[in-house]
């Protein structure tokens, strides 16, 4: 199954929720071409009486079937091969542009950003019939328009080992993030290093060394409780020691207390660069889809914090809040590298912003 088959049958709850909500409003104030009924002449009558049983008319002949309009059920499922020219279709007016950017909002696109695509689509628009259709590869287009230039893989450097400091809240995806990019990196040819720096968590690290022996990777670890930049500091002068090409290090994602995991953070940068002045050369922010808008917030103190350089996108299987990646994209403009939708070790691929966009929106392929 491909990526974006995967992407679009997972991603149904956005998809649903945004196409259905397009179909709504189209439908609101639809005009379906054989909807209207005939013109009546002015001469006969708006109902014609009731024949009696002598004035009933001779059946007509099978070769000249009455021209019928599609019924409900036809409009409703297709109807088979229905022509565009069948398709319900609404003015584009501030009434249906208001519903539209309501419509965004919900979908966790923001304000900023709903209002901003709202107002691209009404350009060339305004004032036109409009099918559902036509509004979604609309909207797909003005989201891949956005996504485009953020979708960027993780950039790989000469420099040996490259230190990916990996960061995020608890329960954010960033244990499984780190075991899917080490098993890529890994096929890829490299020599990757998974260091397990959120020592506050017995789970956290068990669940790494899961990870790493499915990605065939050695996880690097700690008693609890010990400092990780310690543990930083001693998986960096191993890695390079034996000539790793990556080297990945988990970090613990408490937002309880900024002041302290900012310290903790800061910590870790410092004692890296102790061994090498230009680590971490990679800081990714790895972000849950569910949790919707919460995710600004997230990017906005971890970009203060830690200096992030590129996110990825997790859970984005089965959530109706998959357009808040659109928001992030629109606002902070930091490379997304990769979006995750489940828990097998495939579920993780490179950012496609027109896969992601027809997915969102629920556009076929």
């Amino acid at each position: 199954m491909s990526f974006f088959k995967k992407l679009k049958d997972r991603m149904f709850r956005s998809s649903d929720k945004i196409g259905e909500g397009l179909e709504a409003l189209v439908e609101a104030g639809a005009e379906t071409p054989g909807d209207a009924p005939p013109p009546v002449s002015a001469t006969a009558p708006a109902i014609a009486p009731a024949a009696t049983p002598a004035q009933a008319p001779a059946s007509a002949p099978a070769s000249a079937p009455a021209p019928a309009g599609p019924g409900l059920l036809g409009r409703l499922f297709g109807g088979g091969a229905a022509s565009a020219a069948e398709e319900p279709r609404r003015i584009l007016d501030d009434a249906m542009l208001e519903n539209l950017e309501d419509l965004l909002i919900q979908a966790d696109l923001g304000v900023e950003t709903a209002t901003r695509i709202t107002a691209n689509i009404a350009e060339g628009r305004f004032g036109r019939k409009v099918s559902t259709r036509e509004l979604k590869q609309a909207l797909a287009a003005e989201v891949a328009r956005i996504m485009t230039p953020v979708a960027r893989p993780l950039p790989l450097y000469p420099t040996k080992p490259q230190v990916v400091l990996v960061v995020g809240v608890n329960g954010s995806g960033k244990t499984t993030t780190i075991g899917k990019l080490a098993s890529q990196f890994r096929a890829a040819g490299k020599k990757v290093v998974i260091a397990a720096g959120d020592t506050f968590r017995a789970a956290a690290v068990d669940q790494l060394k899961i990870w790493g022996e499915r990605a065939g990777v050695p996880v690097l670890t700690a008693p609890e409780g010990s400092d990780p930049a310690s543990l930083a500091f001693d998986a960096l002068t191993k890695a390079r020691a034996e000539g790793a090409d990556l080297l990945m290090i988990d970090t613990a994602g408490r937002l309880q207390n900024r002041a302290d995991l900012m310290e903790e953070l800061a910590k870790i940068v410092r004692v890296l660069r102790k061994v090498d002045p230009t680590a971490p050369h990679n800081t990714l922010l790895v972000l849950d889809a569910t949790t919707g808008q919460n995710a600004v917030l997230q990017v906005d103190i971890f970009r203060k914090i830690a200096d992030v350089s590129g996110l990825v996108m997790t859970k984005l299987d089965g959530t109706a809040k998959g357009g808040v990646l659109v928001a992030l994209a629109d606002r902070f403009g930091l490379p997304i590298h990769a979006i995750g939708l489940g828990e097998q070790i495939d579920d993780l691929a490179p950012f496609d912003p027109e896969e992601f966009a027809r997915a969102l929106v629920g556009v076929d392929a």
